[in-house]
């Protein structure tokens, strides 16, 4: 078993990792000095550093905001939360990697950090069904049945991401059978496989929402273009500013985590490492360009930022609502 792709995830510490593998990358890794730190390490750490930072921002604004409740924001929220704690997870992970190693404690971080990127997955679709529905069911959707569905997804996210940050913790890791770890120890191959399986499912349902949506788009276009006997420059560079920014969400979404979640599929325990943390690495990215890409645009968000923090604004500013469409 590699080192360092165990430390990718919160593996055990490098002691212990030493003394069950005769791998060559291991035996030239016993050979630094006892506190050297793997630069990889930092970078996730910092990485985290970011990640926490700009989604406490949202959080706050969210939270100290009461304008930002209808189901849009909530979600916007989730998102927020789901990354900021990512971002702690991965903090955490780097201290205790050099401060506390311990078995138990190596398996609760990499529940918390599963349990936190599950969400984070699971809120951006829970953002796509919510856009969907925004355009799909325009005349219903400021109704209690969207505040319902709402929570209803919620609820579901948070459940989901929750089970699968217990498996290894409650005994799906291992820890006693090294033979069946994965490229991010102690995850197993089954439990990781899974969690890729997972990614693959919730990227081919916002694919096909995010082009249900274009469609949709597209559609609204023409029925105005049809309406006024033309379609106008300004319909035209709105529709293809909407088509855009869609594949903008999906590509960035698809580019951070779809290298990850397809070696966790073929990657081999034995292989370098740098493979493991090329592609985890850039994954983490995600949760640091969610923040800018869903809630910093937003006009409301921006306005309530300069509330919050700088006063610029009396509290009273009323806030146009505008639908999921327009983030």
């Amino acid at each position: 078993m590699n080192e360092s792709s165990s430390l990718a995830a919160g593996g055990l510490p490098p002691a212990r990792i030493q003394a069950s593998d005769g791998n060559s990358s291991v035996e030239l890794a016993s050979q630094l000095p006892a506190f050297a730190i793997n630069p990889w390490h930092v970078m996730l750490c910092i990485s985290g550093t970011i990640i926490a930072c700009e989604n406490a921002i949202v959080v706050a604004i969210i939270f100290y905001t009461p304008n930002l409740r209808t189901p849009m924001f909530v979600l916007i929220g989730s998102l927020a939360t789901a990354d900021l704690l990512a971002g702690v997870g991965l903090i955490l992970n780097f201290v205790f990697q050099y401060v506390i190693q311990s078995e138990t404690i190596s398996l609760i971080t990499v529940g918390f950090l599963v349990a936190s990127f599950t969400a984070s997955v699971s809120s951006l679709l829970a953002i796509t069904v919510d856009r969907y529905l925004s355009l799909y069911n325009a005349l219903t959707y400021y109704s209690e049945k969207t505040v319902l569905c709402t929570h209803m997804m919620l609820i579901v996210t948070w459940g989901v991401s929750l089970c699968l940050g217990l498996l290894p913790v409650l005994g799906w890791n291992c820890l006693d059978d090294y033979s069946s770890c994965s490229i991010v120890r102690p995850l197993t191959k089954s439990n990781l496989t899974l969690l890729a399986a997972s990614f693959f499912f919730v990227f081919i349902i916002m694919l096909h929402l995010y082009i249900k949506i274009c469609k949709i788009v597209c559609r609204h276009a023409h029925q105005i273009a049809l309406q006024q006997h033309f379609l106008t420059a300004s319909h035209y560079v709105a529709t293809k500013k909407g088509v855009s920014t869609l594949a903008i969400i999906l590509g960035t979404f698809g580019a951070s985590w779809l290298p990850f979640a397809i070696y966790c599929i073929v990657g081999d325990p034995e292989d370098p490492s740098v493979y493991t943390y090329a592609t985890l690495l850039p994954a983490t990215y995600n949760s640091m360009i969610n923040p800018i890409i869903y809630a910093y645009r937003n006009q409301e968000i921006q306005r309530a930022m300069w509330v919050l923090f700088c006063g610029c604004f009396q509290s009273k500013v009323s806030f146009r609502s505008r639908s999921p469409s327009d983030v």
